[in-house]
């Protein structure tokens, strides 16, 4: 099937959450492709991009479509696998694969000419940091609580020490982790200052004055409309234990909207999933911004809203 205007979604095939918006977009008769590119162009799939006089020039062509890339009105980068290369290869042979593939085929799909991305992968790493987080939430007009990030263990507990409400150790970056060979998750924590160790010197860590909080909010956002979701939850990171936590939609309000607004202006972004810590006097303090935070999780209007959201971004392309 050859497809003009396509909308291509950047993920694997068992993605339920990109399974959403593409029925919305089937509904709407509007041709997509699911493309995922760190294994894909290892199993079949052909991507080609020429750069003659008159621009680029490609065609991605998969098991069930061809596409005109200089035709792809949108680019949805939901959940890519990572580049790691096709197996059987030796370890330098498939380190030298998965690199040719991060810059070739992640290269060509970050430079579609005509293209409307949600939001564009170079957006998005640049918008994962949590430094870059912390200076751009400051200067969008946000509350952000007291943060040190450093492997000094002596300016460490210096830190915690001084902070009589408490403090919560955050890891800057969830890397896959293995305890006894199964997968482990890292989870926001309270930390007391003699726990901390000399290992804090092995890299940097990030601490943070811990907010108490009534309860906890995610924004997520979606060019300029916003969804907000109430969270009460015993934990002091709600992801811990979503069994124990209840949600309910919240409005937004107008100040933390500007800053919102601001926020996704500076980095570029058309959706972000914004995390907040409320107290019991409404001070709404940020905490994070995922560029692309998981989303479906919640009730099922708020969810059902998010996707039509997205699914019109999309289908709206570049004039959107």
């Amino acid at each position: 099937m050859r497809d003009g205007r396509s909308v291509l979604v950047l993920s694997g095939p068992r993605d339920v959450t990109a399974d959403v918006v593409l029925r919305l977009l089937a509904e709407r008769r509007v041709p997509v492709a699911r493309f995922d590119p760190g294994t894909d162009v290892h199993t079949g799939a052909v991507l080609t991009a020429s750069y003659e006089r008159g621009g680029q020039h490609g065609t991605l062509r998969t098991a069930t479509r061809e596409i005109d890339t200089t035709g792809i009105r949108s680019v949805w980068v939901r959940r890519p696998s990572p580049y790691e290369g096709p197996s059987g290869l030796s370890d330098q042979d498939r380190r030298f694969a998965a690199a040719q593939a991060l810059w070739g085929a992640g290269g060509i799909l970050a430079s579609l000419p005509c293209a409307h991305y949600v939001n564009h992968p170079w957006r998005n790493r640049t918008a994962e940091s949590k430094p870059a987080q912390l200076v751009a939430a400051e200067r969008c007009g946000f509350h952000v609580p007291a943060t040190v990030i450093t492997n000094d263990p002596c300016e460490a507990r210096r830190f915690v020490a001084g902070r009589a409400g408490g403090v919560v150790y955050k890891p800057l970056w969830n890397a896959p982790y293995r305890v006894d060979g199964r997968p482990h998750s890292v989870w926001v924590r309270r930390v007391n200052a003699d726990e901390i160790t000399d290992a804090v010197s092995v890299c940097p860590h990030l601490f943070q004055e811990e907010v108490v909080k009534a309860f906890d909010v995610r924004v997520t956002a979606v060019g300029g409309r916003l969804f907000g979701t109430r969270i009460d939850s015993p934990e002091v990171d709600w992801r811990h234990r979503q069994d124990l936590m209840t949600c309910a939609s919240i409005d937004v309000p107008a100040a933390v909207a500007r800053a919102i607004a601001a926020y996704l202006a500076a980095f570029g972004l058309v959706y972000g999933a914004f995390d907040f810590a409320v107290t019991s006097a409404d001070v709404w303090h940020f905490l994070e911004c995922n560029p692309n935070g998981q989303w479906a999780w919640q009730p099922a209007d708020i969810t059902a809203a998010i996707a039509h959201a997205i699914a019109d971004q999309l289908e709206r392309g570049p004039e959107s």
